[in-house]
């Protein structure tokens, strides 16, 4: 490794807004149906909002620090903001220039997403009537008075900007704002034969906005789209008088009036009125403001109306049994307690896990359970399966997490609700966010004692679990059952530090154990002995490890690496990472699992997690790598991953000048999807009929 040069590192921001692009390719690819299309326009928007309510924020934060920004961040913030500004410009007039070319697309599927100045008179008329009897009464009007202070605008709503004339003669021009109601957003207009027609709540409003006004004797002149982003950060007092939940629920009001990182305007809005909010809102044109397009809240797009047209969608799968669980009328407690069981979502059915829970709150043999909660769907059945097994005389302790950024509201509910059906609620352990996924059973069965355990990277969420990647491993193996009864003390007793002797925990020793892996590889390679390291996961960003990862291709270590999100090292640079091959899978699902490989000289280990190899997750969170000593559902994992690299279609590889470059098909190569042909493979594999324990 060059020794007179400062590691390369690609900025975290920097990095992820190449990932938020590579969700904008799918919504410009021609081999995506037109309604995905129009819902990853939707993600983008939903990703690009985050960006800047949590990343974007922080980067502001640091920039009042001046000079020790710098040395803190690595980066100058501010230079940082003005280069984040500049792409995300650059983005979003590709994504304009998409959204133009999908409504072309569209039309000439026969269907129509219409702005007020094109509706026929039919239209016209359905759609005041529309107005007068559902829209209108939702809508709440504010005149903006130069006398008063400027209305407080909501984080992540958009709202229409109108400026108004007397209609009882020259006067001063006003303003008001109509909040733009998400509920209402897509109004399907009567089908004309077979064309269909959409109209947004925007223009709707628009079209009728002067019968809101006419009786207060103004007109509207203009109508233009705006939308405030606010820092996400939850502040939470250290007052030690008060409980978790109350601190969270204070967190949670005060998040609401968080400062403004992003403003976002019509590019048509003419400059008087840009100009008359940019004064009342006390911003100047480099705050963070974007011009835009038409239309915000782009993320609504992800709940398009259907419109009756499957062609236009993503066939649906139909979710897989597990093999090991097909007979209707087998325990799944006594299959798990024979031999290991591997659930990989979306492509196996998530009731498999509903239906373990449910089984477990009703089997005599079943005394406890536990489990982490880190995001709880708001209408949950793992939840209700819980409280049924209070109900059935199980002792339930839950760990919920209340900090899961953006879902604390939910988890507030939910912990509560455990809470009153007796169930023994921890909230979370001081310090730390609990992101691990887990479950431990532990019973009875005709006077020996029993115990299973869940270790997964995705979280417990019916909803999620649709669309996400996730391994969720059953086991009943002791050792591993053992390791996490010790984990579930930590966090009921945090004073108490545990050893494990299998379970790779953070921020215990996760880094330290896989520094060690990957050093171990190192050796080899310097023996001239076989050497591979297979990574995959969300984010890989943590400096530490990619400076490792760095040292480890210099000795000769082959590396390959799956990234669906950031990726902070950058591959292609001689002397550093000319041989380190790095791609990302961004297709009908998210990619979300977290699987490990090292060769470790024949011997080949391999560990799912919830933790990505960020200093959050290796550092500040409690997070679980558990090692699969299964040889068979090792093999399953590991042909996955060779499905996953041999993939030629929706693969990008990570260059050195991110640019999202499609993985190229060799001459006469076969076209690979990677996530139908996981699905095709998992399709075909057979249940094991002795037990592997």
């Amino acid at each position: 490794m060059p020794k007179h040069s400062k590691m390369p590192y690609l900025n975290r921001e920097i990095s992820w807004l190449s990932f938020n692009e590579r969700v904008l390719q799918e919504a410009s690819d021609a081999s995506t149906p037109l309604l995905e299309r129009l819902k990853f326009l939707g993600i983008f928007s939903n990703n690009r909002d985050e960006f800047y309510r949590v990343r974007v924020a922080t980067v502001k934060r640091l920039s009042k620090l001046g000079a020790k920004a710098k040395l803190i961040y690595g980066d100058d913030p501010v230079q940082l903001l003005k280069n984040l500004q500049h792409r995300v410009i650059q983005q979003q007039e590709q994504f304009e220039s998409i959204y133009k070319n999908l409504l072309r697309e569209l039309a000439r599927k026969g269907v129509y997403i219409v702005n007020e100045k094109q509706l026929s008179a039919a239209q016209k008329k359905y759609v005041t009537n529309y107005f007068e009897s559902d829209l209108q009464t939702v809508l709440f009007p504010i005149l903006i008075e130069d006398r008063q202070p400027f209305p407080y605008l909501k984080d992540k709503v958009s709202y229409l900007f109108l400026k108004l004339k007397s209609l009882q003669g020259p006067s001063k021009n006003s303003f008001a704002l109509i909040e733009i109601p998400a509920a209402y957003r897509f109004i399907r207009l009567p089908d004309v034969g077979a064309k269909k027609y959409i109209i947004l709540a925007d223009d709707v409003i628009r079209f009728c906005s002067n019968s809101i006004f006419n009786v207060l004797g103004l007109q509207v002149l203009h109508a233009y789209n705006i939308k405030l982003t606010r820092d996400a950060e939850l502040d939470v007092d250290n007052d030690v008088s008060k409980s978790m939940i109350e601190k969270i629920s204070t967190g949670l009001k005060a998040r609401k009036k968080g400062l403004p990182v992003r403003f976002v305007y019509d590019a048509e809005m003419p400059k008087d009125m840009l100009n008359a909010i940019f004064k009342r809102l006390g911003m100047t044109n480099s705050d963070n403001a974007i011009p835009g397009g038409r239309y915000h809240n782009f993320k609504n797009f992800i709940d398009f109306p259907d419109l009756g047209m499957p062609e236009l969608r993503y066939a649906k799968i139909i979710p897989l049994q597990h093999p090991e669980f097909k007979s209707a009328n087998a325990s799944m407690l006594n299959v798990i307690r024979s031999r290991d069981v591997l659930l990989h979502y979306p492509y196996h059915h998530f009731n498999h896990l509903i239906s373990f829970l449910r089984e477990a709150s009703i089997d005599p043999r079943v005394e406890r359970i536990k489990i982490t909660l880190y995001r709880i769907a708001s209408e949950s059945k793992i939840a209700n399966a819980l409280i049924n097994a209070v109900k059935n005389g199980k002792e339930v302790t839950v760990l919920i997490e209340l900090q899961a950024r953006f879902d604390e509201e939910n988890n507030l509910y939910w912990a509560r609700k455990l809470q009153e059906e007796g169930a023994r609620v921890i909230h979370g352990v001081p310090g730390l966010k609990v992101h691990s996924k887990l479950i431990l059973i532990k019973g009875r069965s005709q006077g020996e004692k029993f115990s299973i355990a869940h270790f997964g990277t995705g979280n417990f969420n019916e909803r999620t679990s649709q669309v996400y990647t996730d391994f969720a491993l059953l086991t009943s193996r002791k050792q591993l059952c053992s390791d996490l009864e010790q984990l579930f003390s930590f966090y009921e007793n945090n004073f108490q530090i545990q050893k494990f002797k299998k379970l790779v925990v953070a921020p215990f020793f996760m880094r330290n154990t896989f520094t060690d892996l990957i050093e171990a590889e190192i050796n080899e390679a310097r023996q001239k002995k076989p050497a591979q390291l297979i990574l995959k996961m969300n984010s890989l960003v943590d400096k530490e490890m990619i400076q490792l990862l760095y040292k480890a291709h210099q000795a000769g270590v082959k590396i390959t690496l799956i990234v669906r999100g950031a990726c902070s090292l950058i591959t292609e640079l001689k002397g550093w990472s000319e041989h380190i091959t790095a791609i990302s899978i961004v297709d009908k699902y998210l990619e979300h699992t977290r699987v490990f490989y090292f060769y470790h000289g024949g011997k080949e280990k391999l560990y799912i997690s919830s933790a990505d190899w960020m200093s959050r997750n290796l550092d500040h969170r409690s997070e679980v790598a558990v090692p699969i000593t299964d040889e068979v559902i090792k093999k399953q994992i590991l042909n996955i991953l060779k499905i996953q690299l041999s993939g030629n279609t929706k693969v990008r590889l990570l260059n050195r000048f991110q640019d999202n470059t499609y993985k190229a098909r060799k001459p006469n190569e076969k076209a690979v999807r990677a996530q139908d042909a996981v699905y095709h493979y998992l399709k075909y594999i057979k249940p094991h009929a002795i037990s592997r324990h």
